[in-house]
């Protein structure tokens, strides 16, 4: 199987910068797919200006893999119709990330797969490698970057991750097809050591940069990362987000990516406002991704806001253990009534009939 290289819009698509929400699953109240309410998710996502959506990844449930639920192939091939469906009607195109995780075999197989229904690049996951020496890790990646265009993936610990450090992400940023790489350690210190490694590996134009802290997406958005390489300053950027956070209050989010995309390219300073509001995201995020409780809740929470909106129908996930914690209802309750100008509940309601037809 020959080498599946990017086009040059997914590339442009990267590069410039996007909102790519975390594409959640939609189950109906006794635990089976529900496919209309997760068709009605993507349509939202690319009315409200996403430039693209990653399926299969953690905010969808690693669970839609096991055997018993059988989930993993129809909801990967729903959301890419969908999009497609989507794109045509928009007059622009989506872009569409799946997921990959497991040891090679695995991800291998599910790197295949993508590159057969259609998806653009796989968002590596090697939670399941956390044992593995850098080399091992190195040899896993340009495995599946063999088959298909890379979105390397940062996980933080807390959540299934392993801390790697700055030499893997020189020798990653090296793997020819690697176009992008998703930074969610919530860690100053290893976001930096991404950028660093990407720009000392002479890529930072090639690959891009996309955040996936959630405790700091705003200004994320908004930092130029300086680095030295071989006497020069060398300006950095993070492009966009891919992100759980953004499976919410999506056209809001999109707003946001906008107005801080706005600033860069004036590069007039930044308004207390904008970092305000900064802050006022991650106080959301807080609520939904339940950091009270180790985000024990996160892909609950993240339901939570979808069913008042009418996006789904359910909080059920796969794992029944996968709940809102205690309290969390109450602390989405607070970020609601204390940010009614970050949600996007006018729009949805506007719209919601025509995506669930």
């Amino acid at each position: 199987m020959a080498q599946l290289r990017p086009s040059t819009s997914v590339l442009d698509i990267l590069r410039r910068g996007a909102v790519i929400p975390a594409h959640p699953l939609a189950l109906t109240q006794d635990g089976t797919f529900d496919e209309r309410h997760q068709r009605a998710l993507t349509r939202y996502y690319c009315a409200a200006g996403a430039g693209g959506v990653a399926v299969g990844v953690h905010t969808t449930q690693f669970e839609i893999r096991q055997p018993q639920h059988g989930l993993f192939r129809p909801v990967l091939e729903l959301a890419r119709e969908t999009a497609v469906a989507c794109a045509a009607s928009l007059g622009r195109p989506v872009l569409l990330i799946g997921g990959i995780c497991g040891k090679t075999p695995q991800a291998l197989e599910e790197a295949a797969f993508l590159r057969e229904t259609g998806y653009d690049a796989g968002l590596l996951s090697l939670a399941a490698l956390k044992d593995e020496t850098i080399s091992e890790l190195i040899a896993h990646c340009r495995a599946v970057a063999e088959i298909l265009p890379v979105m390397g993936f940062y996980l933080q610990p807390a959540v299934g991750g392993r801390v790697l450090p700055a030499g893997f992400w020189r020798q990653f940023a090296e793997i020819e097809n690697v176009i992008a790489i998703k930074m969610a350690p919530f860690n100053r210190y290893q976001t930096f050591d991404v950028v660093r490694a990407v720009t000392e590996a002479g890529r930072a134009d090639d690959i891009a940069l996309y955040t996936g802290n959630d405790d700091n997406i705003l200004v994320d958005l908004l930092t130029p990362y300086r680095v030295r390489v071989g006497g020069e300053a060398v300006t950095v950027r993070i492009a966009g987000g891919l992100l759980g956070h953004w499976a919410c209050w999506t056209r809001s989010a999109v707003a946001q990516w906008s107005e801080c995309r706005a600033l860069v390219e004036a590069g007039a300073g930044i308004p207390e406002s904008v970092l305000t509001r900064a802050a006022e995201v991650t106080d959301c995020n807080a609520a939904f991704f339940d950091v009270a409780n180790g985000f024990a809740g996160c892909i609950a929470g993240i339901h939570d806001v979808l069913v008042r909106q009418g996006l789904m129908a359910s909080t059920r996930c796969l794992n029944p253990n996968e709940t809102l914690s205690p309290g969390q209802r109450g602390e989405i309750d607070r970020v609601y009534s204390a940010y009614p100008h970050l949600n996007d509940d006018a729009f949805v309601e506007q719209h919601l009939d025509e995506w669930l037809a």
